[in-house]
């Protein structure tokens, strides 16, 4: 006989462990970690503990994604009831910007408009950006996170640019595309290719609502 099928005869047959209980605790295996031989039962116990140590570690990790996804929404709504409130487009602008700084812990921002005829007052949101990132923005059906930017970060965030390591596009848009939120730092790992975009497509569908409706 295999392992395979002594394996499958004691599923097939569980009475042999109470016919047979005594030989059972005469048997001893190798201790997990090396080092000395232990009862059958001893071993049971061992892998119970690790399985609960596990479940224990899978509890916790839920426990601290749960908390951070509180604490997401927790500023989105914050962010909300601050645009709700904004009379105009330039404290909409600083709203979104003070939020993604402050509360989500973004050291670089650009936000940028190019509808409206709004941009003859001069406003930072309007400044110009270059055809191909206005494109690439265009082109963007869902957030994207990435260590490489397609676009000039110079024209997003200046002096800085050099220093930036990942990125984080939006796109803001109604229904068309007009105008992108750049989101930078210097950290590699802040923003990454595999990264879960949710509140970031939530925050774009907010900021593009709030924007829209005070463009003229």
């Amino acid at each position: 006989m295999i392992a395979d099928d002594v394996a499958e005869y004691l599923k097939n047959h569980p009475e042999f462990f109470e016919n047979y209980a005594e030989m059972l605790a005469e048997i001893n295996i190798p201790h997990p970690h090396g080092g000395r031989t232990i009862p059958i039962s001893e071993r049971q116990i061992l892998t119970l503990r690790e399985r609960s140590k596990q479940m224990e570690a899978k509890l916790r990790e839920m426990v601290q994604f749960g908390e951070e996804n509180d604490a997401i929404s927790e500023r989105t709504h914050r962010l909300a009831l601050a645009l709700l409130g904004a009379k105009d487009l330039a404290t909409v602008a600083h709203a979104i910007e003070f939020s993604l700084r402050e509360d989500f812990a973004v050291p670089h921002v650009a936000l940028r408009v190019w509808r409206g005829s709004n941009h003859e007052g001069g406003h930072a949101l309007f400044s110009a950006l270059p055809n191909e990132t206005r494109q690439f923005a265009a082109q963007l059906d869902q957030p994207r996170c990435s260590a490489q930017t397609p676009v000039d970060t110079v024209a997003l965030f200046g002096d800085a640019a050099s220093q930036l390591k990942s990125f984080a596009y939006i796109t803001l848009r109604d229904r068309e595309p007009f105008g992108m939120v750049a989101m930078a730092s210097e950290d590699a790992q802040r923003f990454y290719p595999d990264m879960g975009t949710l509140f970031l497509t939530r925050l774009g569908d907010l900021m593009s609502a709030a924007i829209a409706r005070h463009l003229v």
